[in-house]
């Protein structure tokens, strides 16, 4: 027992790597136990590598690169994005957390040339095949009888030759040609041919129909064409249900585009914002530092107002002010605008710094990284009075959604398998027809011209042909496996159908919170508009005033930070109110139409003619199938990367340009403004909105 275990533990892959007798009873325990095999991290070595890395410096690592920008339009970068994608990426984090969840532009493809469940295999099922086989046999034994063989002892050589041409038709039946070649060489003393000594051999010559046709269970065209040759209750994989494969995978498709044109815009529209955004803040830190510099004016004069605390109060909120300059330009890795993150567009969730931003817009259109020009939005959000007709809403929307039609397709091929699985209960009645030609002769091919010289001429002479008529009946008592299935389509048709109506619902669902969106949406961006000119006018009021010493500077400052909050809250009422109106159409189905994109399989690009050369000349090339030795990994993974004292060198550090800006502010008590240079702003924060703007 215990050589049986180590032997199938070595088989396995194991190997013995330390003593551990815990399986054991102990009693033999000098030569140590079988434990698992030691895993390591290991490099795969691949065929293929494609390059796709850029190594461009990003601009906030390299702030001595003067700044270029493109202004691009959302039209733009939709059109790249479709253009330049194969991956329909979203800013979720599913590439690299779960790839095979991804959709790309190969899916549809992968779907309907699938060999399992694809439409060309299902088809395959039908195709002609064609069999041969070629068998010898020598036999030496003895027999306890003297007319067999030579007086008992019989010496005899066989050989079996066929070729048979077998097909399938759509309605289920079965046809075969088959042609057989019988040579028996034996020493039977009573042998109508006589050969060399006792020994003489003969041919025979067979040539066959069949056809086999289903009359109950497997008859039929709908029922092949659903279901295919050579199934089993439950198992179904026929043109039909092959093709609703593949319109699932186009649906699927249709939402994997929706989604990346959707998200596209979040990402555009993200980007145009946090230009905004900083633009209000750097406008805020300047107000700030005027008014620093006012108060500093009255402090070095000894001049009311001039306090240490006003003072401070001025200098706390420009250092405010610039931090938050510095992470609109920069950003914060935090989650922007995406798709499903509160509606199926995407709810706008405003983001921070103007390089995320674009970097995030570079990565979902498909433009390397960093490196080139800073891209800049060219369009602006329209906000205008919108109203819908809802009953031509919803009924586009349950007609156009793809997440619909794609439902639609499964509730299909649920009816399709229940039709088929049916036929599963009926029993198994096949009629069977045969007819054949038969052939006999001492050799298989003479000129002799005697009766019996050639196996082919006699068979050619038709003399000889027999015929079989007849039926096969088989029932499975109470048809178990059959009632399973069809007990099992009609419940996953019942799911699929009230999944169906509640998909509806949501569509509804989704359609009435952005149709009302929209209206609050611009209702909210009127407001803030409102707001924000109340918010100027009262600066500029209080301006006057403090020029005149009326008012103090905390009355000031906290103007300016309304002034700020003003002006944000209304770029994003602007942006949502974009948002809202781009939601109507996702969740009413058209957004593709709305941007004019329509899909289609046109004609392939240049590379893939030349891949399609490449892959045909490959297929002419001598077969040369057989499984070889191949280097499949690269060796043992390097952990010690990055790590002092390990292999791979640490990264080079870059000296940081020296700083232009000021010192920290001393204290408060004993502060002399004076003695204290005036801040200014730090850095090259010249980032300008697009012309116009």
């Amino acid at each position: 027992m215990r050589l049986l275990l180590a032997a199938a533990m070595l088989a396995s892959g194991c190997r013995v790597n330390r003593p551990d007798c815990s399986f054991y009873d102990g009693s033999n325990c000098e030569v140590g136990c079988v434990g698992p095999q030691q895993l390591e991290l290991e490099e795969p070595c691949t065929d293929c590598e494609i390059e796709s890395v850029s190594y461009e410096t990003p601009a906030s690592l390299n702030p001595l690169v003067p700044i270029e920008y493109r202004d691009i339009t959302l039209e733009e970068a939709i059109q790249h994005a479709l253009a330049n994608s194969k991956v329909m990426r979203d800013l979720g984090g599913t590439l690299i957390n779960r790839p095979a969840l991804q959709p790309t532009v190969y899916d549809p493809a992968i779907v309907f040339s699938d060999p399992r469940t694809g439409e060309e295999a299902a088809l395959s099922e039908f195709d002609a095949s064609f069999a041969a086989r070629s068998f010898w046999e020598n036999n030496d034994r003895e027999f306890n009888n003297t007319f067999v063989g030579d007086r008992g002892y019989l010496k005899q050589d066989l050989g079996n030759y066929g070729f048979e041409l077998r097909k399938r038709s759509v309605t289920g039946t079965q046809m075969v040609a088959r042609h057989t070649i019988d040579y028996d060489f034996n020493n039977n003393i009573g042998n109508r041919f006589n050969g060399a000594g006792t020994a003489s051999g003969e041919y025979q010559a067979i040539v066959d129909g069949e056809i086999r046709q289903p009359l109950l269970q497997g008859a039929g065209v709908l029922f092949n064409r659903i279901a295919g040759p050579s199934t089993q209750p439950g198992v179904l994989n026929g043109v039909m249900l092959a093709r609703v494969r593949t319109d699932i995978g186009l649906a699927d498709f249709e939402v994997a585009v929706r989604d990346l044109v959707a998200n596209v815009e979040n990402a555009y529209w993200d980007l145009y914002f946090t230009y905004r955004d900083l633009d209000a803040k750097k406008r805020a830190r300047d107000y700030a530092l005027e008014t620093y510099q006012s108060v500093a004016a009255e402090a070095a004069g000894g001049r009311e107002g001039g306090e240490a605390d006003k003072l401070g109060q001025a200098l706390e909120q420009y250092w405010r002010y610039e931090s938050e300059v510095i992470n609109a330009l920069n950003g914060r890795t935090l989650e922007g605008t995406r798709t499903d993150n509160g509606s199926g567009g995407g709810t706008s969730r405003s983001p921070v710094g103007v390089q995320l931003a674009e970097r995030r817009l570079r990565l979902i259109i498909g433009m390397p990284v960093n490196g080139g020009p800073i891209l800049r939005p060219a369009d602006e959000p329209v906000v205008v009075p919108v109203s819908f007709d809802w009953p031509t809403l919803v009924t586009e929307a349950t007609a156009s959604r793809p997440e619909l039609r794609r439902q639609r397709w499964r509730v299909k091929q649920v009816e399709l398998e229940l039709i088929a699985n049916r036929n599963f209960l009926l029993p198994q009645l096949d009629a069977v027809g045969r007819y054949r030609y038969r052939g006999f002769g001492e050799d298989l091919i003479s000129q002799s011209g005697q009766q019996f010289s050639s196996a082919y001429q006699n068979l050619a002479d038709g003399g000889y042909q027999e015929w079989q008529l007849g039926v096969e009946l088989e029932i499975p008592l109470g048809f178990r496996r059959g009632h399973t299935a069809v007990r099992t389509s009609e419940l996953a048709l019942a799911r699929e159908r009230v999944i169906l109506a509640e998909q509806k619902r949501d569509v509804v669902f989704g359609l009435s919170n952005a149709a009302a969106d929209v209206q609050r949406a611009f209702q909210v961006a009127e407001a803030q508009y409102n707001r924000f000119d109340a918010a100027q006018r009262q600066i500029q009021a209080l301006k006057a005033a403090q020029d005149a010493g009326r008012v103090t500077v905390d009355l000031v400052l906290e103007a300016q930070r309304r002034v700020l909050d003003a002006e944000i809250l209304y770029h994003q009422a602007r942006v949502d109110f974009m948002l809202a109106l781009r939601n109507v159409h996702f969740e009413n189905g058209t957004l593709l139409a709305y941007n004019n994109i329509y899909l289609n399989e046109g004609a392939s690009q240049g590379q893939a003619y030349c891949d399609a050369i490449d892959l045909e000349e490959r297929r002419l090339r001598p077969l040369d199938y057989v499984c070889r030795d191949a280097v499949i990994s690269r060796g043992q993974v390097d952990q010690s990367a990055g790590v002092p004292g390990g292999h791979a060198p640490m990264p080079a550090v870059v000296p940081a340009p020296p700083a232009t800006e000021p010192a920290a502010p001393k204290a408060l008590p004993g502060f002399d403004p004076a003695s204290e240079p005036l801040p200014t702003p730090a850095g090259d924060l010249s980032l300008l909105l697009a012309p116009g703007a």
